[in-house]
C-alpha cells in the first residue's frame, strides 16, 4: 500500500495494491474508488483531505466498507 498527498488538488490518493485500475466510480460526494479488471478496490482518491479531517483524528468512514468487501 502507498499514500500520496497532493497539496496543489488537497486530495490524497491511497493505493491498496499495485495494478491498474480500469474503472472508477465516485462513492460519496469527493470520494472516488478505483477498481481493477476484476471489480476489486485497488485505489481510493479523497478531496479536499484537510478540510474533512482537520483537527480529527485521520480515520477512513464506516460506510466505505460497504465498497471493501
Amino acid at each position: 500500500m502507498k499514500v500520496w498527498y497532493f497539496p496543489d488538488t488537497d486530495t490524497l490518493y491511497i493505493e491498496l495494491i499495485n495494478v491498474p485500475s480500469v474503472e472508477s466510480a465516485e462513492v460519496m460526494e469527493g470520494v472516488v474508488f478505483d477498481y481493477d479488471e476484476k471489480g476489486k478496490v485497488v485505489g481510493i482518491e479523497i478531496e479536499h483531505f484537510t478540510e474533512r479531517f482537520s483537527g480529527k483524528p485521520a480515520e477512513i468512514p464506516l460506510t466505505f466498507t460497504n465498497f471493501l468487501a
